[in-house]
């Protein structure tokens, strides 16, 4: 089982079986859209699923300087009589001053795994891994540029706020000639959020060591894991050879379904010690399969980050 430990599970390709065709992975990634011919497909997806999560966010909900209206409160004693809406106030036997909403720009950097092994599809689901990711991607650009947030790529594109941002970014990404699956750090500061978006199956050592560093920052951190529900199932038996579609790495088993608890064991681990690091530094941790709806990850991720915003103190840096 160590030999497939050394396997990230989105790299799992059955060889002959009807998934595949008998075909070698790297025709089958040649045979499939490029980013660049998808991008638009997964922009127009991307907007309906902000339009289905909107409902609810309404920028920061805390009082503070800004231009639109928030609630009226009462008028407390020792006030300066100027804050009073005498209008409003007007109507009953009561003082209010009118609050206006905290509206201080806040910045959050976003990345998508769009490494090959990002392009893994079962015939369990409809989406390759990948475009998941980015219609997540872009939906939470597009609902976050709504609300005047500061949007970027980490090394890619500088976070600005900009009401077409989603469609910025989409043609950031479709010029990656080097797709990594773990952003570079050095231009995550404090007070920020990163939103990471992947199967997130590198080698557990490097994953932890990025979100350590991230964390050391003083930023924090939402993680999506998106897997195909093969991984999680591995339902494959007999001879069956799996392949790392990024080393060329090859594994054969005589009897697969003998390596199905083993290997499910070994995956729980490895989400398990991501999640324990992400708790303790205070971050989200999200897993999310293709063979479900995008708008239900989006509405989990939206709840959360939502909630950090909203109790977000403002300050330098932002």
């Amino acid at each position: 089982m160590e030999g497939l430990g050394r396997l990230a599970a989105s790299r799992l390709a059955r060889a002959g079986s009807g998934e595949t065709n008998g075909r070698d992975w790297p025709q089958i990634v040649a045979g499939g859209r490029t980013l660049a011919d998808a991008l638009p497909d997964l922009l127009v997806e991307a907007r309906q699923v902000a339009m289905t999560t909107s409902a609810g966010w309404h920028g920061r909900r805390r009082a503070g300087a800004g231009e639109n209206f928030w609630q009226f409160r009462p008028f407390i004693a020792g006030e300066p009589v100027k804050r009073i809406d005498w209008r409003r106030s007007a109507r009953d036997n009561h003082l209010y001053v009118r609050e206006r909403e905290w509206e201080a720009a806040h910045t959050v950097w976003l990345w998508a795994d769009l490494s090959p092994s990002m392009l893994f599809r079962s015939h369990l689901s409809d989406t390759v891994k990948r475009d998941r990711a980015l219609v997540l991607l872009l939906a939470l650009a597009d609902l976050l540029a709504e609300t005047g947030e500061r949007v970027g790529l980490p090394g890619l594109r500088r976070p600005v706020a900009d009401r077409h941002a989603a469609e910025r970014i989409a043609a950031t990404l479709a010029h990656v000639s080097d797709p990594v699956s773990l952003p570079e750090g050095r231009d995550i500061r404090r007070f920020s959020d990163v939103v990471l978006i992947g199967d997130l199956l590198d080698p557990l050592d490097e994953t932890l060591a990025w979100m350590q560093k991230v964390a050391g920052s003083g930023a924090r951190g939402h993680l999506v894991m998106v897997l195909d529900p093969v991984e999680e199932t591995f339902p494959f038996s007999g001879r069956t050879e799996f392949r790392d579609p990024e080393t060329g790495f090859r594994l054969t088993s005589g009897k697969a379904e003998t390596w199905r608890t083993a290997y499910r064991d070994r995956l729980e681990a490895h989400r398990a010690a991501i999640g324990e690091v992400a708790r303790r530094a205070g971050w989200t941790f999200l897993v999310h399969h293709t063979d479900r709806p995008a708008a239900e990850a989006m509405l989990v991720l939206h709840s959360r980050l939502s909630g950090v915003l909203l109790n977000d103190t403002g300050g330098a840096g932002r």
